[in-house]
């Protein structure tokens, strides 16, 4: 039996964590009383006794959060932005590499992945680390999530029953090309060159698509469409999360998988131009799925043991 303690239950991600735990048998969930919740030395005590802890927490809060962990057995996977750089950190997405599932298996220190990075970070890591193409390759990618990735906040006001019309539309943010989730998107797939990334949020609830476009002429290792699917394929032949789709489509949907902690992969294009897409739902694989797999990874469960659509 794991003792498992969520600090920030009452977010998003963390709610959506403490669902996918709930009915397990294998962990015990430490939770604390309304009133201790904010109680630095109630925390302190609850991230001691557990042998996980996640953090879903903005990024001073988590970084507070490590700073009061004294037992050197327990494991803290952050699901905020403060650590997925950081030195010393396993970055959580094992389907990348024997040695990003090692690091996830043997440390103590665990980086759950952003939503829209999961995306660009599944379909470029590979192409750099194969050599397909090169770390300068000057990318672009734009990504359409639903609105539960800004949280409480956004949720409410697009919930609203009096709301601004243009809540009704796609709107593009992000507009000075600055967004959290680059850093991680450019040093964990090793860029020299920080992607241009177009993130939009739309008017339904979950699910995510990041497209990235590529010019064969620019790529290193030259690839038709179904040259790059089976790539893909190959690379993730292992993957109990991430399937490729063989099909051609005229549409893609960007929320056909929520309420999943999967992830699909789509090729389409045409000679000379091809263009990589990751669907997924910005909940699951996007954050507290992949935050539950990483945990079955570290304590050597069964890696989808209680994900969702798997």
């Amino acid at each position: 039996m794991y003792n498992v303690f969520i600090d920030g239950r009452e977010g998003t991600t963390g709610l959506q964590i403490y669902d996918r735990l709930m009915s397990r048998k294998d962990v015990k969930l430490l939770v604390l009383p309304e009133e201790s919740r904010k109680d630095t030395e109630a925390r302190k005590a609850m991230i001691d006794k557990a042998d996980v802890v996640f953090l879903c927490l903005p990024d001073a809060a988590a970084k507070e959060a490590v700073a009061l962990a004294e037992n050197p057995e327990t494991r803290i996977i952050d699901a905020s932005t403060a650590h997925r750089t950081a030195p010393g950190w396993a970055y959580g997405f094992p389907e990348l590499s024997p040695d990003f599932r090692r690091a996830i298996a043997e440390g103590k220190r665990i980086a759950n992945p952003g939503c829209h990075a999961s995306g660009f970070i599944a379909l470029v890591y590979p192409l750099v680390a194969a050599g397909i193409v090169g770390a300068d390759y000057p990318f672009v990618a734009h990504s359409v999530t639903g609105y539960s990735g800004g949280g409480k906040k956004m949720i409410a006001e697009y919930r609203a029953s009096e709301r601004e019309a243009e809540l009704d539309s796609p709107r593009q943010y992000a507009l000075t090309l600055s967004h959290k989730h680059l850093p991680e998107m450019t040093g964990v797939c090793g860029l020299s060159r920080e992607p241009v990334f177009q993130p939009i949020v739309a008017d339904y609830y979950a699910g995510m698509c990041v497209f990235v476009p590529l010019f064969s002429d620019l790529m290193k290792t030259k690839l038709a469409p179904d040259g790059l699917r089976d790539f893909y394929r190959d690379f993730y032949r292992d993957a109990k999360l991430i399937s490729v789709d063989g099909g051609t489509h005229a549409y893609l949907g960007s929320n056909n998988l929520a309420g999943s902690d999967r992830m699909e992969i789509f090729v389409g294009g045409k000679e000379g131009q091809l263009l990589a897409c990751a669907r997924f739902d910005n909940l699951g694989k996007g954050a507290s799925g992949a935050a539950v797999q990483n945990m079955n990874v570290a304590l050597g469960l069964e890696e989808t043991a209680f994900l969702r659509g798997v």
